[in-house]
């Protein structure tokens, strides 16, 4: 006999298929007013399934939002078991009721349990944010303590001849600004000037073609005219048909991803230094590192702010399986096959509006902290049928669980180091990791992504998991500066289009250098004011060998998160019907 797979969240949450639904707006005093745009009483009837259901937690309707409870009432059950027999009632926190079976007329609706506004769960998703946690004071001993000992057991490394001890601190451990906004300018900046080399590279293509068709003699011209003629007013009207259902936007959009993921692919996150800006300007937010697994970084420097509105653990699986436990024991509330009516408070109207154009209403008890937001990790991998670039910071729509959201998130790769390094793209070969703000949600739990087209119909992006609520995991955007070997003697080679000024050469000594071929070095000294340098390398180069620099920084999601995510369209085929006549048969 085969048995039916539980599904891990929501066999450990208590969760409702509305049965009867009811709304009563809000009285003036109340809400925010009595008419039927405003807020009011969503009474819902309906079985409850999974654990039993507490009056004090909180409720999560899909596509709505989180919302309080005020009471819980008992009425008749319309489909009982059992009609000879009374169904036994469990002391709730309103006292003892008796909850007997039997038709809607026979008995009123009791009430089972209300409310306790001191024990409630609060609607509260957001940390309160005090502009003064960010000031500088005066440390205090043991931080004084703690930099006397640091201070003594200084490390001591190897860093190339010359080399200050302000900048091998630079090398592992520089304090540098964080500012989002700017870098995202300047690395759209730099996808929009390769986009205009490509379309400039494409269009010399095009020149040649052109030039090469209208080569041909004038003789063949003046006979190949007639039939050209007659094939243009053919297909004139198939091609007009098939161009309107042409979005030339959409198109434009997927060649410039495409573009972009394919260069990402043939040349893995390198860039092109800046010619009208210094690159120690430019890049001044990343830094080198000595070993990518080995070298530290410290998770909590230099955070966003947005890190100041969000919830973190000291230990998420700690909480997780206790939280976990206390629901398994939890013997107190409607219990499992309890036929109930949920009286929830401050609901929009638009609730009712969804229950009434006839679509089913589900409601989700809510663990405790499950209404805050943090930074979720989901484990996804991409759908065989999907073949678009997915870009980072792409908004996508998330189904977690039983929550449903769109947001804009970062992809990176699923490691056991410390330090997890950023993928511009969703790639199609591996698991990635999927980091966005959005309500903590204790796994197990299925994820689904979307993407939404511009008509409202949602495409299936990748399938996964939820993996972990960590607001400490370092993601890391690598960038690649890459120069060419000028002059090659033996280890020491000149390098040149790597920088195009000596400061910048200065500002980026420290940093170690490595080659496509495995050789490793370092800058020795810069020649000339043009960007030459003179390297050193642990063995002789190769005349096409490539000289590179690796340069990382801490990349946080974008805080994009919104709860109201509309259904989806039915998905349709768009077929264009086509005329016999119209094709031209060869």
């Amino acid at each position: 006999m085969q048995r039916q797979r539980k599904l891990g969240f929501r066999s450990r949450r208590s969760h409702l298929l509305a049965q009867h639904v009811t709304f009563t707006p809000n009285s003036p005093g109340e809400g925010t007013g009595g008419g039927p745009t405003g807020l009011g009483t969503l009474c819902v009837s309906g079985y409850v399934r999974g654990r039993p259901l507490k009056v004090d937690r909180l409720v999560h309707i899909s596509g709505h939002g989180d919302f309080q409870l005020s009471q819980i009432d008992a009425p008749t059950d319309p489909l009982p078991l059992n009609l000879t027999t009374a169904r036994p009632a469990k002391p709730g926190k309103g006292g003892d009721v008796d909850m007997m079976d039997g038709g809607e007329d026979e008995a009123p609706a009791r009430v089972l349990m209300k409310a306790d506004p001191s024990c409630r769960e609060s609607l509260q998703t957001e940390a309160e944010v005090d502009p003064m946690d960010g000031e500088q004071t005066w440390p205090t001993e043991s931080e004084l303590l703690e930099a006397e000992e640091a201070r003594k057991t200084k490390r001591v490394m190897k860093v190339p001849k010359g080399t200050s001890d302000y900048q091998a601190t630079w090398i592992v451990d520089e304090d540098e600004e964080e500012n989002g906004e700017l870098d995202e300018e300047s690395s759209e900046d730099d996808d929009d000037n390769d986009d205009m080399l490509d379309e400039a590279m494409y269009g010399d293509d095009e020149d040649i073609n052109s030039q090469d068709a209208g080569s041909g003699s004038e003789e063949e011209a003046e006979e190949e005219e007639e039939e050209e003629e007659v094939c243009s007013t053919e297909r004139a009207g198939a091609d007009q048909r098939y161009d309107d259902n042409m979005d030339e936007a959409a198109e434009e959009e997927g060649l410039k991803r495409y573009r972009e993921a394919r260069a990402n692919e043939m040349f893995p996150d390198e860039v092109d230094t800046p010619l009208d800006a210094a690159a120690r300007i430019r890049f001044q937010r990343y830094r080198g590192l000595k070993s990518f697994r080995s070298s530290p970084w410290d998770a909590m420097e230099n955070l966003p702010l947005n890190y100041s509105r969000i919830f973190q653990f000291q230990s998420f699986e700690r909480t997780r399986h206790r939280i976990l436990a206390e629901a398994a024991a939890e013997e107190e509330g409607a219990m499992v096959g309890w036929y109930v009516t949920l009286h929830i408070t401050d609901v929009p109207f638009s609730v009712m509006e969804s229950v009434q154009s006839g679509r089913p209403l589900m409601l989700v008890s809510l663990l405790p902290h499950e209404q805050k937001m943090s930074v979720m990790h989901l484990l996804v991998r991409r759908h065989p049928s999907n073949t678009e670039p997915i870009k980072s910071k792409e908004e996508l729509v998330f189904h977690c669980g039983f929550r449903r959201f769109r947001a804009s998130p970062i992809f990176s790769q699923h490691t056991s180091a410390d330090k997890h390094k950023m993928e511009r793209f969703l790639r199609p070969d591996a698991p990635t990791v999927v980091s966005v703000y959005a309500p903590i949600t204790f796994p197990p739990a299925g994820v689904l992504l979307f993407k939404q087209r511009s008509d409202g119909i949602q495409d299936l992006v990748a399938t996964g998991s939820l993996l972990s609520c960590d607001t400490q995991r370092i993601v890391l955007k690598r960038i690649v500066l890459s120069g060419h070997p000028f002059k090659i003697n033996r280890r020491s080679a000149v390098v040149r289009y790597m920088f195009f000024n000596r400061d910048d050469i200065m500002w980026f000594k420290p940093v170690e250098l490595r080659t496509k071929w495995g050789r490793r070095g370092h800058i020795k000294e810069p020649l000339g004011t043009h960007g030459h340098m003179k390297c050193v390398f642990d063995n002789q180069l190769r005349s096409q060998d490539t000289v590179m620099m690796n340069l990382y920084k801490r990349v946080y999601p974008r805080w994009t998160y919104d709860p109201y995510v509309p259904l989806p369209l039915p998905w349709v085929k768009s077929e264009t019907t086509v005329e016999m006549d119209d094709l031209d048969m060869e």
